[in-house]
């Protein structure tokens, strides 16, 4: 019986249900604190759409951190490639406009992962560093205006557009993560790099190709964040910190729950209850302070949590 017991708390099913208890946890608590302002259906795909941006970076980091990487470039690149994509759909439409916000995420996401291999430093220095590069090569591009997009270029803005978008990066996820070796290699090496050395896997090429799938992912977030919000401006002093941990506990969600073997859908559900926990206290008229309280002991019990169920060095 114990033997039972032991594997259905290791199974899929017992994820998915715990994942929707915290669900439904978090939406009841709300919902009876503030009934008349939280948790209608027009609420809940409001939620649903603003933090499905924040899955896919959820996503893209998944794969660095489950390597025991960080990355705090995340939301310089998601400024950065939503400026360049913009400016480029007013001379190519739709193609300049995801080509130019993939296509610069993912360049920039292999400029870092170059820089990491080669300076040999912790990734949250080089990524830091990166950051405020980033962050001064927007403003100039932008020529220190803001960036509106067309609105003939708005199909990400909304569903169907931004789900269908998200669902293929999902998919994209999917595919990589149970179909090819990088999975499967970035998880070994994230347990114990030294054996994934003896197993002959050439670890710094797959620390590259985790920045460059991450900041593809980016891409894909700079599309439905410039879509959904329709503007972009560049600022500097790390002002664009703040775009990195969304994404970041959604990750944790990630990896915390990949022992289910559901870490896509750990992190779908676990940025709409992030989501939700933002607009509840908004809804309770709770001021900003708060916000940030929660959100950083949230983000602590997370990262808790996660460290405790791995066994590699939690950054590198």
């Amino acid at each position: 019986m114990s033997k039972q017991l032991e594997k259905l708390k290791g199974s899929r099913y017992y994820g998915l249900v715990l994942l929707a208890a915290m669900l439904v946890v978090v939406y009841g608590f709300f919902k009876i604190l503030t009934p008349s302002n939280f948790g209608s259906l027009n609420n809940l795909s409001s939620y649903l759409q603003s933090s499905i941006i924040y899955s896919v970076g959820g996503c893209g980091l998944y794969f660095i951190v489950v390597m025991g990487l960080f990355d705090f470039a995340v939301g310089s690149n998601v400024v950065l490639s939503s400026i360049v994509g913009v400016m480029l759909s007013q001379k190519f439409g739709y193609v300049g406009f995801v080509l130019g916000c993939l296509g610069c995420g993912t360049l920039l996401g292999f400029l870092i992962g170059m820089l990491y291999n080669r300076l040999n430093v912790p990734s949250m220095i080089v990524t830091v560093g990166v950051m405020l590069v980033f962050e001064s090569v927007a403003v100039i591009v932008a020529g220190g205006e803001k960036q509106t997009l067309d609105p003939a270029y708005r199909f990400f803005s909304s569903a169907p557009g931004n789900f269908i978008l998200a669902i293929l990066a999902f998919l994209l996820m999917y595919f990589i993560l149970n179909y090819t070796k990088i999975g499967t290699y970035c998880a070994a090496i994230g347990s114990n790099e030294f054996t994934a050395k003896n197993m002959g896997i050439n670890v710094k090429k797959y620390k590259l190709i985790g920045f460059m799938l991450l900041h593809f992912f980016v891409g894909v977030m700079a599309i439905l964040s410039v879509s959904y919000g329709t503007t972009m401006t560049a600022l500097t002093g790390m002002s664009t910190m703040s775009r990195n941990f969304q994404p970041l506990m959604g990750t944790f969600f990630g990896v915390a729950f990949r022992k289910y073997g559901v870490p896509i859908t750990a992190i779908v559900v676990g940025e709409f209850i992030i989501s939700m926990i933002f607009s509840g206290f908004v809804a309770l008229g709770a001021p900003t302070t708060i916000q940030n309280v929660v959100t950083g002991a949230a983000l602590l019990i997370i990262v808790t949590l996660t460290a405790r169920g791995g066994k590699g060095s939690v950054v590198k």
